[in-house]
């Protein structure tokens, strides 16, 4: 009797200060979109909290009516100040390249928007084997759940949360703006220093 083969163990990355160093980049587009809008913004501030949707930090320099426009406007300047200065997290590519050795597949579900995502990892070269864009804490679970995830890797208390509500072990990285207590208490099933970390705790998970 011919036996079904396993799924491929499927992992989710979250993007932003996971697997990409976007704090460059980013800081670079809103020092640009405040000098076209004439709107002061401090993009160091903006850097140190990454991870909830666009919208939200637009939310903190703008009148609640003028946050669509200018979410618009800052997402047309990303690809020209944003792209260029990112940089892969330490252990990234080689998170990547271990899930792949053991037959495994690679999705990255970020709040970022799917373009600007899918340009980044061009430019950088890391292929995963999709991209889901705008979802953000528990909505990351219907990308995770739709793939298959059986794990999902990020930097924040709401990737820890977006694990859980689809089932997924949280595998948190202390590499954003949430200290390694915070990322426990929220419910991380592992926390990890960075992404060099990582493969020691995939070969132990696999067993």
């Amino acid at each position: 009797m011919t036996q079904t083969p396993e799924k491929p163990l499927t992992v989710g990355f979250d993007l932003d200060l996971t697997l990409l160093d976007t704090r460059p980049g980013i800081k670079a587009a809103y020092l640009a979109f405040s000098a076209e809008t004439g709107v002061p913004i401090d993009a160091d501030l903006v850097v140190s909290r990454l991870g909830p949707p666009l919208e939200q930090e637009m939310a903190h320099w703008f009148p609640a009516d003028r946050v669509t426009e200018m979410t618009a406007r800052y997402r047309a300047l990303y690809p020209s100040y944003a792209i260029e200065p990112t940089v892969p997290m330490p252990g990234a590519r080689d998170a990547i390249d271990a899930v792949r050795e053991a037959g495994g597949r690679t999705i990255v579900v970020t709040a970022k928007n799917g373009p600007h995502a899918e340009l980044h990892l061009k430019h950088l070269g890391i292929e995963p084997d999709a991209v889901v864009g705008g979802l953000w804490a528990e909505g990351k679970a219907e990308a995770l759940r739709a793939h298959g995830a059986q794990v999902y890797v990020g930097d924040h208390v709401g990737d820890v949360r977006g694990a859980a509500t689809a089932g997924a072990v949280s595998v948190a990285v202390a590499t954003g703006p949430c200290a390694p207590d915070e990322l426990r208490e929220a419910g991380a099933d592992v926390v990890l220093t960075d992404l060099t970390d990582f493969r020691a705790w995939w070969d132990a998970y696999r067993g």
